[in-house]
């Protein structure tokens, strides 16, 4: 990624398949990068099917919506959402009785350039699939991040979003890696981060560890982020920092072994000593 600069950065979220977390990653990261200072709004553009709002735990808070800022009912200003926990992280939420095709790529191209002004980051989350509403959110973006599940299916999408990607001339793709189990990656039944990236081949940002942390919080609406226990919480900031471009370890999994696993090992190893 770019240093921030006084014309912030789009970055656009992506899978092509659906449920692999890419909201779950637009909120978190969105977090990450407001926790470290930088003034960031998180951009819904899934037009009809909205939940950006829920997952932050902002839904309530909701007047206008990114249509309605388009078609000139309210001003840009009046529809971002301020997140009480974090004043320099704000929210555009989309529109659920409207469609992808009422809004255009021209139109996204205005408004990004707008909160450019004013903004280190802007985050979209995108759409599943790969119609109109991926041709939107690619299309006022400087980088993109591919989201995928270490799964057979994922991963193909996630090569067929790159494969697009690169076609409207992305250079700067990134990859995170979700909902990854050691346990069963140690047991050959998940594929490996390097299988991942020899298949997919654009660079690593980021490996998020299954968490059952994740679901709750979607649920309470309190991203995963502010629970300093989580590993999943801390491998999202970890990602944040990345985007700033500060040089952050990826996290060894392999080490997260739980309790009872530690209690086995302990008494393993007593038995043969």
């Amino acid at each position: 990624m770019k240093e921030p600069a006084k014309n912030g950065q789009v970055i656009v979220i992506t899978s092509g398949k659906g449920g692999v977390g890419k909201t779950t990653t637009v909120t978190n990261v969105s977090m990450g990068l407001a926790k470290l200072g930088c003034k960031v709004v998180a951009m819904d553009l899934d037009i009809g099917l909205k939940k950006l709002d829920l997952i932050m735990g902002l839904e309530n808070r909701v007047i206008y919506d990114i249509v309605q800022v388009i078609e000139g009912e309210c001003t840009l200003k009046q529809a971002l959402v301020k997140d009480r926990r974090f004043p320099n992280l704000f929210m555009l939420p989309a529109a659920q009785t409207r469609n992808k095709d009422d809004i255009t790529e021209d139109q996204i191209k205005k408004l990004c350039a707008e909160l450019k002004k004013d903004f280190d980051f802007i985050l979209i989350d995108c759409p599943a699939g790969i119609e109109q509403g991926f041709r939107n959110a690619i299309a006022a973006a400087d980088g993109a991040v591919v989201v995928t599940n270490p799964e057979i299916s994922a991963v193909r999408d996630a090569d067929r979003i790159i494969g697009m990607l690169e076609s409207a001339q992305f250079k700067d793709i990134k990859l995170v890696v979700n909902r990854i189990r050691p346990e069963m990656v140690r047991d050959g039944d998940m594929l490996s981060i390097d299988d991942l990236l020899n298949h997919l081949c654009i660079d690593l940002i980021g490996i998020v560890p299954e968490d059952d942390g994740v679901v709750i919080s979607t649920n309470t609406g309190e991203p995963i982020i502010l629970n300093q226990r989580s590993l999943a919480g801390r491998a999202f900031q970890n990602i944040a920092r990345r985007f700033t471009k500060e040089e952050v370890p990826f996290l060894n999994l392999n080490r997260n072994d739980s309790f009872w696993d530690r209690i086995k090992n302990a008494f393993f190893s007593k038995q043969v000593g």
